[in-house]
């Protein structure tokens, strides 16, 4: 492992296999914006300005494999604009299907970074030099779509954000089918949590992450391919039916973030169960046991193996 992917993960993981191989990226890797990695694909035509982000964590190339797929079928949308990028290629450029896991990130997670204390101090690493190099074509965004998979099993999930705005696009894209609103981990901010799209400001620009599903399968391809041609059907981009709107939506109510380095679940459940009745006993942290706090409750991506100051679920409200 890389020194900073170690002190954030457990030692006493399980395998993973590698079903499907990382892309090759080295013909995508100057592109046309000025940033390493980031294309524009500009119609000409008055409309929106899409942003489609892969590689936060350089072992998540799910999305990076349908991201090459638009830039080598050449891609130009039907109006507005289109970027595609693939952010932290240092992590990628580390990966090793033997021991996957060690290459999520260089130095820090880059999905913790998006708050303005981080991104205009004077502290340094990798992934926050990256951020702040990429951080202006995520100020031109209308619409950004954040690709992610999974470590631990799980449905596919829309995160929308604490924002009204992410909600309504997560909604609108409708794919995956369910679409969760959370205030995001106690660790730092996600980039679905920067504050063009979460704040009150006139520029009505949203972002979605998607969590597509397994990391390293051939599923959260299948899943990252439909979500990013869903917001480009809704963007009217490319031709085809609007996408089916997402009729479940719900709410985080708890972040359970692991207190001790002896945090256990009472058995391995997967991200989308649904713990009927409150007060349920779902993990042990130390001494102390969890228990959910309402009826009805969606597990929302339990982390099976977690350390200390790691959210280890989050628990979602169903809205009706």
């Amino acid at each position: 492992m890389t020194t900073g992917s170690a002190s954030a993960l457990p030692n006493d993981l399980p395998f993973f296999t590698v079903d499907i191989p990382p892309p090759d990226l080295s013909a995508h890797l100057q592109g046309n914006t000025g940033v390493q990695g980031f294309t524009c694909r500009d119609s000409g035509r008055p409309g929106p300005h899409v942003v489609l982000v892969s590689l936060i964590h350089g072992n998540e190339f799910a999305g990076a494999i349908v991201l090459k797929e638009l830039l080598e079928s050449g891609f130009t949308p039907l109006c507005g604009k289109v970027t595609l990028g693939f952010a932290n290629l240092a992590a990628y450029a580390r990966f090793d299907a033997a021991n996957p896991i060690a290459s999520r990130y260089v130095e820090e997670d880059m999905n913790r970074v998006w708050d303005d204390f981080a991104l205009f101090g004077v502290r340094r690493s990798a992934e926050l030099d990256r951020a702040r190099e990429i951080k202006p074509i995520i100020d031109s965004a209308d619409m950004l779509l954040d690709l992610h998979s999974m470590l631990w099993p799980s449905n596919p999930v829309l995160l929308c954000g604490a924002g009204p705005r992410g909600r309504a696009l997560g909604q609108a894209v409708g794919t995956p089918g369910l679409v969760v609103a959370d205030t995001g981990h106690a660790g730092g901010k996600r980039l679905i949590d920067y504050g063009r799209f979460t704040e009150t400001s006139p520029n009505g620009a949203a972002c979605l992450l998607v969590e597509a599903g397994p990391h390293w399968r051939h599923s959260a391809v299948a899943q990252s391919r439909a979500s990013v041609m869903a917001l480009l059907r809704h963007a009217g981009m490319i031709e085809g039916p609007a996408p089916t709107p997402s009729s479940h939506f719900a709410e985080v109510v708890s972040v359970i973030t692991a207190r001790t380095n002896r945090f256990a679940f009472v058995r391995d459940f997967v991200g989308g169960e649904v713990i009927a009745q409150a007060g349920t006993l779902i993990a042990h942290d130390g001494d102390a046991e969890i228990r959910t706090p309402e009826d009805d409750l969606i597990m929302i991506m339990p982390c099976l193996k977690v350390s200390h100051g790691h959210t280890a679920v989050r628990l979602a409200r169903p809205i009706r």
